[in-house]
């Protein structure tokens, strides 16, 4: 595996655009804008996969997250990243990934980091074989069990960001949101 530090990024601007690219380490080091996926998985049962992040992370590590996902390479597709990055961190090959919306992630707290993030949710009802260079510990976790996690362990910013979004957009569009409300003291 090569250095996630010299993955050549796309930077973007503030409307998503492409204006220039930049190795990852630099692009964490200046604070520029790039690209992410995220996408929930859940098992038939809805449960959702939850894992924590490997010490070895450049950014939140050993932060819990709902979402699996990551940077999305210079020249690639959000969706061609989405595919990727769930086939890779959950170890299976033939996901699906459905989008569901988009955002500007800004980093909390004066911090200069930000990102596009777009947003997507898969089913997955095989088996999974997370990758040990970015997935310490996992679980299929219900709404209910996540909601405890998320009231008593660190979870990334930009994945509670996104779950808060996603609730509220379950809520907007008349589908019942999964109650796992991010705690305010989770980041």
């Amino acid at each position: 595996m090569t250095n996630p530090a010299e993955e050549l990024l796309d930077i973007v601007d503030d409307n998503d655009r492409v204006i220039g690219t930049a190795l990852r380490g630099e692009v964490y080091r200046q604070g520029l804008t790039h690209r992410c996926v995220f996408i929930m998985v859940r098992d038939p049962a809805g449960r959702i996969f939850v894992h924590r992040r490997t010490d070895t992370k450049l950014f939140a590590p050993g932060a819990y997250d709902m979402w699996v996902g990551g940077v999305v390479g210079s020249g690639e597709t959000y969706a061609e990243a989405a595919v990727r990055e769930a086939e890779e961190e959950l170890g299976v090959r033939g996901i699906a990934p459905r989008p569901i919306f988009k955002f500007l992630f800004r980093e909390p707290e004066g911090g200069k980091l930000s990102w596009w993030c777009d947003m997507y949710e898969a089913e997955w009802d095989g088996p999974v074989s997370p990758q040990e260079s970015e997935v310490a510990w996992h679980a299929w976790l219900t709404p209910a069990e996540l909601s405890e996690r998320l009231a008593r362990d660190t979870f990334v910013p930009d994945g509670l960001e996104a779950y808060r979004r996603y609730l509220e957009r379950q809520e907007d569009q008349g589908r019942p949101a999964d109650r796992a409300e991010p705690a305010s003291g989770s980041a």
